[in-house]
């Protein structure tokens, strides 16, 4: 089988009307973790209208493994149920019965060779059947630990075994370790079984349409190509910022924090969208070839104590409701080190960026759910104006909203009317929302038919994963020697560390 990236078809270089949908062949789905709360809200929602919106074939299944003592018609209900409480489109009859068709159910443990043995069955039934031709995806919606044992059971079956006229491709939700060491182990473990052109890393932030977008705003558009550099940018802010706390996640969320939850796969990866230069094509070879390029070059801010932040959340207000403290959380201990909020600050030694900072920073409790990038650019180096005009002008800001109001946001500075020479700040927006008639794909349904369709740009490689790991990690250690991180209170935007490692260098966080 030849590698992905001259397997893949860039739809901006289709010699057919680029307009048509891009439709799904033959295939089976195969979801471990069936009974997991991501398979539940994302993942069998987005089968769904991926079916329900024409963008998967005739010859489609869909197969759940999971310990439960489940028949086929069981599982099917469950999917109903899914779907029916979290599909984006509407529920409709006739989909519904030639998807459910499909539908299959194994039982077994992820250490059991008969369960394996009989899922093995199950797709070869499916493939006389229901005509999926012998390709199968495999979602791994477990925890990493279980990666091993799985990918073992899927090569002694044969289930991993490719071919010239079938592919088999595997899934792989974060973490993706948690260090370089385990990065690395875990790459391993998983390309015994299969080649990396069949390993997709699922990161659903490079799924939201507004993230895309940035490549169009970037390459697609004369206008920002000039001033996209270290000669206008003064620097840039790459914000995650949840108001929700832990829940019932403590269990999950205890010993890994927000850097390693966040920052190492979302924040990352949106730095490199924006740093990298223009590919040569939107090939996926090309694109992670520049997006390593960015990793290659990017560098922590010294000293690591001054350029980076952590806090914990603590008992506070969000909004008009009283909230608990992260240590009045079910399931975390008094003297945790854990960090809820993480900013760090890091440099890409390249011509087009050396000397502008990028700070990134995560946290939940914070004021309001939000995440956006921020390229915050220098004063004008003469204004002619005194301070009484200007009093209220700052920076101006290009603004990738990302969510919940996807859209872009340019800043500027703009004359108020009347007599007097008086300047402001103003907003030019644009709103997806208000811009365009279709309705954009929840991030999971694109991601999903893009691993069917053999289409890897939105997925990082080994590459990515590791060099992210390589920025993370030396801050991750210091954080470990020095003890717990700083408190904040629930509803405010973090701990006052993280507002100092921006005022001694004489900038601010953005409110957003």
């Amino acid at each position: 089988m030849s590698d992905r990236s001259s397997e893949w078809v860039n739809p901006l270089r289709d010699e057919r009307d680029k307009r048509l949908p891009r439709i799904a062949g033959p295939c089976s789905l195969v979801i471990f973790g069936v009974t997991g709360d991501l398979a539940r809200r994302k993942l069998m929602p987005a089968v769904y209208d991926l079916a329900n919106r024409g963008l998967l074939p005739p010859g489609f299944a869909l197969v759940g493994f999971a310990r439960r003592d489940w028949d086929h018609e069981d599982f099917g209900q469950v999917v109903h149920d899914a779907v029916r409480a979290n599909a984006r489109t509407p529920f409709r009859e006739d989909v519904w019965e030639r998807l459910s068709e499909g539908f299959r159910f194994v039982q077994g443990t992820f250490d059991d060779p008969e369960a394996f043995d009989k899922l093995r069955d199950t797709l070869g039934e499916l493939d006389e059947k229901r005509g999926t031709d012998g390709n199968h995806a495999f979602y791994l919606s477990i925890p990493p630990a279980a990666f091993p044992v799985v990918c073992e059971q899927l090569s002694r079956s044969g289930l991993a075994e490719q071919s010239e006229d079938k592919w088999r491709r595997v899934v792989i939700e974060k973490p993706f370790g948690h260090d370089l060491d385990s990065a690395k182990e875990l790459n391993n473990v998983v390309n015994t079984v299969f080649p990396e052109h069949s390993v997709f890393r699922i990161d659903h932030y490079l799924g939201k349409e507004t993230v895309q977008n940035i490549l169009a705003l970037r390459f697609a558009n004369q206008l920002f190509d000039p001033v996209w550099s270290s000669h206008y940018v003064d620097h840039v802010q790459i914000t995650m910022a949840e108001d929700i706390g832990l829940g019932g996640r403590a269990g999950y969320y205890d010993g890994i924090g927000a850097a390693r939850d966040v920052i190492q796969n979302h924040l990352i990866q949106l730095m490199a969208l924006i740093a990298m230069e223009e590919p040569i094509s939107f090939e996926p070879h090309e694109l992670q070839t520049e997006k390593i390029k960015v990793l290659s070059a990017t560098r922590n801010i010294l000293p690591l104590d001054e350029n980076t932040a952590r806090g914990q959340y603590e008992a506070g207000w969000q909004g008009s409701e009283p909230v608990p403290g992260l240590k009045d959380e079910k399931g975390f201990a008094a003297d945790s080190t854990t960090e809820t909020f993480a900013a760090i600050a890091v440099e890409v030694d390249s011509r087009r960026w050396a000397g502008v900072p990028f700070y990134l920073r995560t946290g939940k409790r914070l004021g309001r759910r939000v995440t956006e990038i921020a390229l915050v650019f220098k004063r004008a180096p003469h204004l002619p104006f005194d301070q009484t005009m200007t009093e209220e002008l700052s920076q101006n800001a290009l603004v990738i909203r990302v969510q919940p109001d996807e859209g872009i946001t340019l800043r500027f500075g703009s004359k108020v009317p009347g007599s007097s020479m008086e300047v402001r700040d103003v907003n030019m927006d644009f709103s997806y929302g208000q811009a365009f008639t279709e309705s954009s794909p929840e991030a999971y349904e694109r991601l999903i038919l893009d691993v069917l369709l053999g289409e890897p740009s939105l997925f990082p490689v080994n590459a990515e994963v590791e060099l992210s790991w390589k920025i993370l990690d030396p801050v991750l250690e210091r954080w470990a020697a020095t003890g717990t991180p700083d408190g904040y209170e629930s509803g405010t935007w973090g701990p006052e560390s993280a507002d100092e490692m921006m005022t001694r260098n004489g900038r601010a966080w953005r409110r957003p």
